[in-house]
């Protein structure tokens, strides 16, 4: 299904019935990536997926975060939804952290796999910013077999070694499948750096919370007990054995996880 404003399209989908929960995926990932989650809330939940600017069956239009997050909420006004669940993966759950923070009243609880409210410093920003135009450059120039060789090598990744060869090539078709020009512009205007940063606003976030990172995670497992620290109605859970893609290395225990938390908000 389709739907434009602003002169961007969104593709998404829509299955099963009850409270809604919308999920969002990370950068290179399309709304498939949340098959497996699907299938299981699918029974009790109103399950949303979507392709995010530039990923997918979106369109490849800039976008910026501000922008992003103002569409979903009249996305949802569009699909008579009034509060959802939202569950978003790194850039996804970048995503969700914005929403919450501009629409705390179209949510009605929030996990966040291995992601962050954005960057505290100014120069970090300013470093990032620059980091991501670069990377965006690179897609354009090199294409995206090049840059989906480049990208399942970084660090971020490399517990996904390990992965089976279907899971592994699954990921990889997903990524082939991205057009280079949407790759870009979401680094250019969704990316780290571009976002405002939540640190000094975390204490306001008043929604329901669950922070789900992999232990091996390093960066990531710091960076969410310091946003659990300030979060008043954050909790976190630090999955053993695994890295940034929790619902990709350990799918059963990310299922299980998160099905508790939504039993429980």
């Amino acid at each position: 299904m389709k739907y434009k404003i602003d002169d961007v399209t969104y593709s998404y989908d829509i299955a099963g019935e009850g409270e809604a929960v919308l999920l969002l995926h990370g950068f290179t990932g399309t709304k498939a990536t949340w098959k497996a989650l699907k299938e299981k809330l699918v029974p009790q939940f109103q399950v949303i997926t979507i392709d995010l600017p530039g990923h997918g069956e979106s369109s490849n239009t800039p976008v910026t975060m501000e922008q992003c997050v103002e569409h979903l909420s009249q996305f949802f006004r569009q699909i008579n939804v009034e509060r959802a669940h939202i569950i978003g993966y790194s850039m996804g759950g970048r995503v969700a952290l914005s929403f919450a923070m501009n629409f705390s009243r179209q949510v009605k609880s929030l996990i966040l796999e291995s992601s962050s409210p954005g960057l505290e410093m100014e120069a970090e920003r300013k470093a990032r910013k620059e980091s991501d135009k670069q990377l965006a450059e690179k897609i354009v120039h090199e294409g995206i077999e090049s840059f989906v060789q480049y990208w399942e090598n970084i660090p971020l990744f490399h517990t996904q070694k390990s992965l089976d060869d279907n899971v592994s090539q699954s990921i990889r078709k997903e990524r082939l499948s991205q057009d280079v020009i949407g790759l870009a512009n979401s680094l250019r205007f969704m990316g780290t750096g571009s976002q405002p940063s939540w640190w000094k606003s975390l204490g306001e976030c008043g929604v329901s919370t669950l922070l789900i990172v992999g232990e091996l995670d390093k960066k990531f497992v710091e960076l969410n007990r310091q946003m659990k620290a300030l979060m008043p109605k954050a909790q976190m859970e630090v999955v053993k054995d695994c890295g940034h893609a929790v619902h990709i290395e350990r799918p059963g225990k990310f299922q299980q996880i998160v099905q508790a938390f939504l039993a429980r908000n």
